[in-house]
């Protein structure tokens, strides 16, 4: 069985990642998803409701691509991450250059620590690129449209967290 890791902090899921999941399970038995536990990121949503909405995502993805997903919440090293979970690959999604620099550092240092894991990088569909949790968030806090870049669930948590000032 191959058994592929995807690892964030998913503060909060974005269309991004749901694109980089579904591909991601062309390629793979098994998928489980990584939720980072990163404190030094100071997350929007705590560990529990970020699982939820990967959760949530998740089986829509599964009820149309069937396969195996699992949620599994982290906080050691990525490589001991991918260890546990039995993963012979780490898959990650890229949007820019910017995104490939750090990565390639991380497929490094990881290789140092177990060559046996490979990495596979997804290019996020063009539609996707621009796609950033940071940003999301922002947007949702200042209260602009954010239905481009998150499904309603997660467009609904986010309007909970960051409630439109009263006029």
């Amino acid at each position: 069985m191959r058994i592929g890791l995807y690892p964030g902090t998913f503060d909060p899921i974005t269309l991004g990642h749901v694109d980089i999941i579904q591909r991601a399970m062309a390629l793979v038995d098994r998928l489980v998803i990584g939720v980072a536990i990163n404190r030094d990121k100071g997350p929007a949503f705590p560990l529990e409701e970020r699982v939820a909405m990967v959760e949530a995502e998740c089986a829509g993805i599964l009820a149309k691509t069937g396969g195996e997903i699992i949620v599994h919440p982290f906080e050691n090293l990525l490589i001991d991450c991918a260890r546990d979970v039995g993963a012979s690959v780490i898959v990650r999604g890229l949007r820019a250059v910017a995104d490939f620099e750090y990565e390639f550092q991380m497929v490094g240092m990881n290789r140092a620590m177990d060559a046996s894991v490979e990495t596979v990088f997804l290019m996020a569909d063009a539609r996707r690129q621009a796609i950033a949790s940071k940003l999301v968030k922002e947007i949702a806090r200042l209260g602009g449209d954010i239905s481009k870049f998150v499904t309603p669930p997660v467009a609904e948590a986010l309007a909970r967290r960051y409630p439109r000032p009263q006029k």
